[in-house]
């Protein structure tokens, strides 16, 4: 009987064993497949102070980006001396870190008003020419760019895989814009200018080109980089939502435009989180996905008021990561941190 017993309790875990074997074995295909199916993945980041400990670099390197994309703030110059300009963006290239990350993978990106070099500054700066030479050779950008001798940084490029492509749309929220409106109540900085003020975020110029690259279906996906948050607006920091119809005008772009799947990275506030709108017109949900804050975030400060968020807001270093599946245009976003942490993510099917 004791034998019948040990031969039906080996039989049971032998059994049990082989079924354990079995859900790993489809666990790892599973992983195996969804790895498979990332056929392109995008980092960005933002808000970096060169004076700082710069600790992301490293977990950054170990999502093996194909692109990383600075969203401004890339240093804190906040001067008109370009020689100080220079110096502290040298400081982001002796960082052997951000060099090992150039050496194998293609930098580009837009800038914000830290390292236009003032503070919310806007199309009055009077060094803004001199700004974005100094910013351009950080970016380490040919000498017969169209962006030396055009005003604005904004620019475009496309990457393309045997699957898909993804065309990045890089805005310069700071060479035309106009002036903010100042705010009369304490503890705000701004208000938002009435809905028929004619002041603008990008300029004619900037408009009509991206009108035009926005016109291009060639590509998988588009993905537009701004400095300063679309969908958030009932804060009271720099935003789309201080110019009313600059922000429609952009809403109705995207949503008459050819160009597929269409989203925003952002970054400005110190801070990540997710934004979602649903545009009448647009067969798929907007997301404005903010990463912000590579060196410095603000842990105690008031979580503002976002009707478009999705989930928290991470108050956390941090960085963007977005995987992208062509065959299934499918696209994982997360945000990450120190350790390559990931705090939250978000999967948006198109």
């Amino acid at each position: 009987m004791k034998y019948i017993l040990l031969v039906a309790s080996l039989i049971i875990l032998i059994s049990c064993k082989d079924e354990v074997s079995k859900k790993l074995s489809e666990a790892n295909k599973t992983e195996t497949s969804i790895k498979e199916n990332i056929d392109f993945t995008m980092v960005f980041a933002s808000c970096s102070d060169q004076r700082m400990k710069q600790p992301l670099w490293k977990p950054i390197i170990e999502t093996k980006p194909d692109v990383f994309v600075w969203g401004g703030d890339n240093i804190y110059a906040d001067t008109d001396d370009m020689l100080k300009m220079k110096a502290d963006y040298e400081s982001v290239w002796a960082q052997p870190e951000y060099q090992k990350l150039a050496s194998k993978t293609r930098i580009t990106g837009t800038w914000d008003d830290h390292d236009y070099g003032k503070n919310d500054a806007g199309k009055e700066w009077h060094v803004k020419k001199e700004a974005q030479q100094e910013f351009l050779d950080f970016l380490r950008v040919s000498k017969n760019d169209i962006r030396r001798t055009r005003e604005g940084v904004y620019s475009t490029e496309t990457f393309t895989t045997k699957n898909g492509s993804v065309k990045l749309i890089m805005l310069d929220t700071r060479t035309f814009r106009d002036s903010l409106l100042k705010s009369s109540i304490e503890g705000r900085r701004y208000d938002h200018w009435p809905a028929d003020h004619l002041g603008t975020v990008l300029g004619e110029t900037q408009w009509n080109w991206l009108e035009k690259e926005l016109d291009d279906d060639s590509a998988t996906f588009t993905v537009i980089v701004s400095s300063i948050q679309f969908l958030a607006n009932e804060h009271y920091w720099e935003k789309w939502g201080y110019f009313l119809e600059e922000a429609e005008k952009l809403n109705q772009l995207i949503i008459n435009a050819k160009a597929n799947n269409i989203f925003i990275l952002s970054g400005d506030r110190h801070l990540a989180e997710f934004s979602k709108k649903e545009l009448d017109g647009l067969n798929y949900p907007l997301i404005d996905f903010t990463a912000s804050g590579m060196t410095k975030v603000y842990p105690d400060s008031p979580e503002d008021i976002n009707k478009y968020r999705l989930g928290n807001q991470v108050k956390k270093l941090n960085f963007g990561v977005i995987k992208f599946d062509f065959k299934n245009q499918n696209v994982i976003m997360e945000i990450r941190g120190e350790n390559n942490v990931v705090y939250d993510v978000l999967e948006q099917k198109y």
